[in-house]
């Protein structure tokens, strides 16, 4: 990478500070609440999930921002791409949370499940690096 700007910078972690810290409070301590004060009937039910993908979100946040600043690509990985990244790991969370409510969740299916969003966000981003293109390119 050269110094001359042909790539795009990397987003700062200010950027993703209050919007961690936001989600993070908003979903564990409405989960705190939740599970304090209500029986586990329909509404509180889909409520739970909302909150921990929430919480669980905003706490991947920061750990999605410093992989992706630890092992980064040509070009950098966009913010997009690091938020969508985060909501993968909470949607991995809520869904093994669903299936542990079911007993239906066994160490191999978790395996399997965490390997299946590894595969698509791989593939995303395969596909956001290969259509990737300088701004200016000269022909030397």
């Amino acid at each position: 990478m050269s110094q001359s700007g042909e790539f795009p910078a990397y987003p700062s972690f200010r950027s993703f500070f209050w919007s961690s810290l936001l989600l993070s409070l908003f979903g564990w301590g409405g989960l705190a609440v939740l599970v304090a004060t209500t029986l586990p009937t329909l509404g509180p039910r889909w409520l739970f999930f909302f909150l921990l993908l929430t919480g669980v979100s905003g706490t991947a946040l920061p750990v999605a921002y410093f992989i992706n600043l630890r092992f980064r690509t040509q070009p950098p990985a966009s913010s997009n791409a690091v938020l969508r990244e985060a909501m993968l790991f909470g949607i991995y969370a809520c869904l093994v949370a669903w299936l542990l409510q079911g007993h239906v969740l066994t160490a191999p299916l978790a395996i399997i499940l965490a390997l299946g969003f590894f595969l698509v966000e791989f593939l995303i981003r395969v596909r956001e690096v290969s259509q990737w293109k300088p701004k200016d390119a000269v022909d030397e």
